[in-house]
């Protein structure tokens, strides 16, 4: 698991003001942090071997950051379903290489004794940065200057965002991203271009064929589901399971329609129904209820609204593969792009 006692400095050195974190033989000096949520803390840290230096034996040249920095994930692991999670994490990012899937470029778990003398432990996670935030934080600023993105840039991001979940479901059995959202599309900014995305976060990814068979089967799955998918992009298969079902990927196209919507309008489609009186955000989802906004002056056309409502289906057989939103989006491309 990449484990090694140089990670055991680690606590050591930042709870004396050291600010270094050791990830295997790799030295790093945390510079701040820049996200954290539940058991895990994300730190912009830069490595002290100049990114002159040639790279180590092994080291992919084109995953050395240029200017030494990373984002590092601290994850708190508190029992062993926990470190079995991160375990898992760990090897599912592994298997993915894809430019708009985020790259795990290294890491460690070391066990750590408290002052109580229990046993504990801690992940160290390393990554590329991406410092321009997440399609969410940039919808929130956007939302607020009331902004949009261009037809243009909407169709180019979200291919991005296509391309990267194509990788996954080609596997075999194909993997489920299973919480794409907005908050988990890393955004890359570049002048007079479309931005870069990233998907990130394979915490919750796992094969995505499952079949339920009984009615405690699919219990079983909605609780799952509640704990691992966000719920404004929850499927809503995930939400009202049948007794008797054939789970596929297809829960990551509604997600992605609903993200779709969000790079859009800079909202989720459903959560609209949580401001309304008896509201309730399930039932939206489950019946398919969309409503659109007040969106840019002039508005989007019309066929993007329908590519919406094409992978916003309640019935999953009704929703596209990937390969046919792929496919659709391209046509969208040639047709809007100047």
């Amino acid at each position: 698991m990449g484990c090694s006692i140089s990670g055991l400095n680690a606590l050591y050195d930042v709870a004396t003001g050291g600010g270094d974190v050791w990830i295997n033989d790799r030295r790093f000096r945390v510079l701040r942090q820049i996200g954290e949520g539940g058991f895990a803390f994300v730190y912009l840290v830069r490595e002290h071997q100049p990114a002159s230096d040639a790279a180590p034996a092994g080291r992919d040249d084109a995953r050395v950051s240029e200017d030494g920095t990373y984002a590092m994930k601290k994850v708190l692991i508190q029992s062993k379903e926990q470190l079995d999670l991160v375990k898992e994490e760990i090897r599912v990012s592994s298997l993915f290489n894809h430019p708009n899937l985020l790259p795990l470029l290294d890491h460690a778990i070391i066990a750590v004794k408290n002052q109580q003398g229990d046993w504990s432990h801690e992940a160290f996670l390393l990554f590329p940065v991406h410092l321009d935030g997440t399609l969410f934080d940039n919808a929130n600023i956007m939302l607020s200057r009331k902004e949009f993105y261009s037809t243009a840039d909407v169709l180019q991001i979200f291919r991005q965002m296509c391309e990267g979940l194509k990788h996954m479901h080609s596997f075999e059995p194909p993997y489920a991203h299973n919480d794409v959202k907005p908050g988990n599309v890393l955004i890359t900014r570049r002048k007079g271009q479309a931005p870069v995305a990233t998907l990130m976060d394979f915490g919750s990814a796992s094969p995505a064929r499952k079949e339920i068979r009984s009615r405690s089967e699919a219990l079983q799955l909605q609780e799952w589901a509640a704990e691992h998918c966000s719920a404004p992009y929850r499927a809503p298969e995930l939400w009202d399971c049948p007794s008797h079902a054939d789970i596929d990927e297809r829960t990551d196209i509604w997600s992605l329609g609903c993200t779709l919507y969000a790079i859009m309008y800079n909202v989720s489609p459903f959560e609209y129904a949580l401001g309304e009186s008896g509201g309730s955000l399930q039932l939206a989802i489950v019946n398919g209820q969309l409503k659109w906004p007040a969106g840019p002056k002039p508005p989007y056309p019309d066929e993007l609204r329908q590519f919406v409502i094409w992978m916003l289906q309640p019935q999953p057989a009704m929703r596209p593969h990937i390969g046919d939103v792929v496919l659709h989006v391209d046509k969208l491309i040639a047709k809007y792009l100047p």
